[in-house]
């Protein structure tokens, strides 16, 4: 199972965990990601992407985890478009027979989301002010391990 959404509306965790699950594996991962409240004031978090260019990128590297360990499924889903603290923004399951699979290719995923996913993020505050997203250094650092 392979499944791949670029959407704005939320989704739920149970089912998408309910999916995994159903594969018959012995290990499920997940990791969802929530937009925090900043201290400063944030009251919005807005995602732009070019959907062609994401969806290649998010699959090219779906098949990546799905080449490097043995899973039984996966399931990916990333939120654009304008959110609210508190709101899931991402998405990242794995199913596989053993836990150490399924746990090092969600590390894998969101590690390479959180990296090299072609979002751009822009942050909203109460006083009107608006600022993008500059990469951190430690969200590259992590991406890089898993390259070498």
């Amino acid at each position: 199972m392979k499944r791949i959404a670029i959407q704005t509306a939320d989704f739920d965790v149970a089912a998408e965990l309910a999916a995994l699950e159903a594969l018959g594996g012995g290990g499920v991962a997940s990791f969802t990601g929530i937009v925090r409240g900043e201290e400063g004031g944030l009251i919005a978090l807005e995602l732009e992407h070019y959907p062609a260019m994401t969806q290649a990128q998010v699959d090219r590297i779906v098949e990546e985890a799905l080449a490097r360990w043995p899973l039984l499924g996966v399931s990916v889903i990333h939120r654009f478009g304008r959110l609210e603290p508190g709101a899931r923004i991402v998405f990242v399951g794995t199913a596989s027979r053993h836990r150490a699979a399924a746990l090092e290719s969600c590390a894998f995923l969101i590690d390479w989301m959180k990296s090299d996913a072609p979002f751009w993020k822009k942050e909203h505050f109460g006083d009107g002010a608006t600022q993008w997203v500059e990469a951190r250094a430690e969200d590259e650092a992590k991406a890089q391990g898993w390259r070498s």
